[in-house]
């Protein structure tokens, strides 16, 4: 028997800003009712693009009416780009945790809202009109493969029961449990936790000059950030370091792609600030050139 908490239980009975949100600025949907589960997050911005009121409908489990009904609660008073920033685990953390069984609730309030974010920023998410062109590994949920390899990286998983706690694939029939063995065993060859880890180069940040700082950008940059814009046929170049704000500019297929903005908010940013300052701020000069206050650097 699942074991919830008080919180958990508050918010599936009397759960908040449930229903449609007449004025919303943008609503993201997710999941479908032949799985089981479905999502309508209602989101309504003011001018300075803070979140000012938040909604949804939910048809699913008590864990996805509470998990939706806290994340609007979550959203209320956040600036989009960093309300955008909430994980799986920060909705658990924040009603006090659901058990694992159900933590598949958190990714789809999570999913949610990313679909939110993106369609606000005009960014073309890849699974957006393809998960029904996608093959499903899981037909009993219509859990597609794009899926379950999201959820292992971004969760650690190591697990195929984990896998179910997170996505529900496998939990119907089973039949797909050797395919979900093969997939876990393919994406955790490829994470990078057999790597020597590295400590950051961030240690006295705040003293720092300016030309230090921006060899401590580049540095992150050169091993963190390239190698990985370059499979996919991209590069990035270091612009300017003006104090907090770092000026870059993409390159290559990086350019064009129209996921670009969420690349710097969602991976360029969050490795600077993790490993050199974090009250870093990546500003793309192809997009804000109005924003550049010092020549490029060369």
């Amino acid at each position: 028997m699942l074991t919830y908490s008080q919180k958990v239980k508050d918010h599936f009975i009397n759960p908040r800003n449930v229903g449609v949100l007449a004025d919303a600025t943008v609503v993201g949907e997710v999941g479908s009712m032949s799985a089981g589960q479905a999502l309508k997050l209602y989101l309504k911005l003011n001018a300075d693009e803070v979140i000012d009121n938040a909604g949804f409908q939910v048809f699913g489990s008590p864990g996805a009416i509470a998990a939706s009904s806290a994340l609007t609660e979550m959203l209320k008073g956040k600036h989009v780009d960093e309300a955008a920033r909430i994980t799986i685990k920060d909705i658990s953390e924040y009603l006090g945790g659901l058990p694992e069984e159900k933590m598949h609730t958190c990714a789809m309030s999570m999913e949610a809202l990313e679909v939110a974010y993106a369609r606000y920023r005009g960014i073309e998410l890849e699974v957006e009109g393809d998960e029904e062109e996608e093959l499903n590994i899981c037909r009993c949920f219509s859990v597609p493969e794009s899926k379950i390899e999201r959820a292992i990286r971004d969760n650690n998983l190591t697990s195929v029961e984990e896998i179910t706690h997170f996505t529900k694939a496998g939990g119907g029939c089973t039949s797909c449990h050797p395919d979900l063995k093969q997939i876990l065993q393919r994406v955790r060859a490829e994470l990078p936790e057999n790597k020597p880890k590295r400590e950051p180069v961030n240690a006295g940040a705040g003293n720092l000059s300016n030309l230090e700082k921006m060899k401590a950008i580049q540095d992150v940059l050169d091993r963190e950030v390239r190698p990985g814009l370059a499979m996919d046929g991209g590069d990035m170049e270091l612009v300017d370091v003006v104090g907090n704000k770092v000026y870059v500019q993409l390159h290559g297929h990086c350019n064009s792609c129209a996921s670009s903005s969420s690349t710097m908010k969602f991976f360029v940013e969050d490795r600077l600030r993790e490993m050199v300052d974090p009250e870093i701020t990546v500003i793309d000069t192809t997009e804000h050139s109005d924003q550049l206050h010092a020549p490029p650097m060369r």
